[in-house]
C-alpha cells in the first residue's frame, strides 16, 4: 500500500474533492452498475453467476482479498509509475473520507462492479477464458481516470484477472465479492493509518 507520505507534492493535475462529492460517485456509480448488469442480463437472458453463501468460500475471498493486498504492495514499491499513479487516485478518493465511510468504500463497488463484470458479464460472454480477458479488460477501462492513470489501469486488470479466473473457476461470485469488499476496505483503512489520520474522538 502507499508509504507514508512525507511533503509529498501532489499532482498537477489533482483536484481536490469533498466528502460529499464522493459518496455521492461512489453511489451514483454504483447503481448505474446495477442497472446496466439487470438490464444486460434482462435483454440477454442471462444467468447470474450463482451466490452460495458458506464458510470456505467466505475465508477463500478474505485469503484472496489479503494476498491481492500483499501483491499491491510489492508492485507499489517496485514500480514507481504506479506506485505514482496509486497515491493519485488514493489521496482523490481516500482522503476526503472519514473512517466509518470505509465500509461504502468497501460495500459499494465491491457489490455493484462484481455483479455485473464477473455476475453477469462472465456468463454472458460465455463463462471461459476469454470472457475473463475481455470483462477484466473492461474492468481497467473504469478505473481509467485520466491519461496519466494507465499504470493503475493496468493494476486493475490485473486484480479483474485474478476475480476473474477465481469466478470461473469456483462458480460462487461471493468469493470475488467478499475479496473485492475486503481489498477496497483494505486499501482505505491501510491508507488512512500511514497517513497518520485521526480515529474520530467519542463524545
Amino acid at each position: 500500500m502507499p508509504e507514508h507520505p512525507v511533503n509529498r507534492p501532489e499532482p498537477p493535475e489533482f483536484e481536490s474533492l469533498t466528502r460529499i462529492q464522493i459518496l455521492v460517485a461512489m453511489g451514483v456509480t454504483a447503481v448505474l452498475l446495477l442497472v446496466v448488469a439487470k438490464v444486460w442480463q434482462y435483454l440477454g437472458n442471462v444467468p447470474l453467476l450463482p451466490i452460495e453463501f458458506t464458510l470456505p468460500a467466505v475465508l477463500l475471498g478474505i485469503g484472496l482479498a489479503l494476498g491481492i493486498a500483499a501483491i499491491s504492495a510489492l508492485v507499489h514499491r517496485l514500480w514507481p509509475a504506479y506506485r505514482r499513479s496509486a497515491d493519485f487516485y488514493l489521496q482523490l478518493v481516500i482522503k476526503p473520507l472519514i473512517w466509518p465511510d470505509l465500509i461504502w468504500l468497501g460495500l459499494l463497488p465491491g457489490l455493484s462492479e462484481e455483479l455485473l463484470f464477473r455476475g453477469v458479464m462472465l456468463p454472458a460472454l460465455g463463462l471461459n477464458p476469454l470472457a475473463v480477458v475481455l470483462s477484466s479488460l473492461l474492468f481497467g477501462v473504469l478505473h481509467l481516470s485520466g491519461a496519466q492513470q494507465w499504470p493503475y489501469m493496468i493494476w486493475a486488470i490485473v486484480v479483474g484477472g485474478i476475480l476473474g479466473t477465481t469466478a470461473l473457476v469456483t462458480g460462487n461470485l461471493l468469493i470475488p465479492i467478499v475479496a473485492h469488499i475486503l481489498t477496497n476496505f483494505l486499501s482505505g483503512f491501510l491508507w488512512k493509518w500511514s497517513n497518520g489520520t485521526k480515529w474520530p474522538e467519542s463524545n
